[in-house]
């Protein structure tokens, strides 16, 4: 796996190589916009429920694979 230092200057070798304006503004406010994802966000008293709930499920060991997910998704849209 590639190093936070790679990545980074393969994507400064990258935009340095841009040379469309438009592209450019709007990767910078792509960029820009990823700044303020750090914000912190108040989750609401139903969203802890529900993360809570989550929690109690895997200590039940109430899961599903991603594998059997999807099937059962499949199953579900080919009744339909």
């Amino acid at each position: 796996m590639a190093t936070v230092d790679k990545i980074r200057n393969g994507l400064i070798d990258k935009i340095l190589s841009i040379r469309n304006k438009d592209f450019l503004v709007a990767l910078d406010k792509l960029i820009s916009s990823s700044e303020s994802e750090s914000e912190i966000i108040e989750l609401t008293d139903e969203q802890k429920l529900m993360l809570e709930m989550s929690e109690k499920d895997i200590q039940n060991g109430k899961l599903i694979s991603q594998d059997a997910m999807n099937k059962r998704n499949l199953e579900w849209l080919n009744a339909m």
